[in-house]
């Protein structure tokens, strides 16, 4: 799919890690594709195999088309309901267009929150 990160999220709200344009919305809320300024095409897919819950769980705050700003809130998610169907909530934030980058660079830090410096795509 392309390179990226994964991250064990905390609490159930994903942000956007940029600004961009909402180029996708799964109607089941489970992922989230954004397009940056740059071109940069992120795909958010909250958890593992959780379009299996049909919604149930995720709430969406954006629409496709939209614009948003980092650190916008886009999904709200129930991480027990989740982890109550045995499915794994870990969030892999993938760069769908990374071949067309010279390389991903991503945080080296185990811990990060909304704000912090997650990955780049570089030209």
């Amino acid at each position: 799919m392309g390179k990226g990160i994964a991250i064990e999220p905390s609490r159930g709200e994903i942000v956007s890690p940029a600004k961009a344009t909402v180029s996708l919305v799964f109607q089941t809320g489970h992922a989230i594709g954004l397009k940056t300024e740059n071109g940069t095409e992120i795909l958010i897919h909250i958890g593992m195999d959780t379009v299996s819950l049909d919604g149930n769980g995720f709430e969406i705050f954006v629409l496709e088309g939209e614009t948003v700003e980092a650190g916008q809130k886009l999904v709200e998610f129930d991480i027990d309901l989740i982890q109550k169907a045995g499915l794994p909530t870990i969030t892999p934030v993938i760069i769908t267009n990374s071949a067309d980058f010279e390389d991903v660079l991503v945080t080296q830090e185990t811990q990060v929150k909304a704000g912090d410096y997650l990955l780049t795509a570089v030209n």
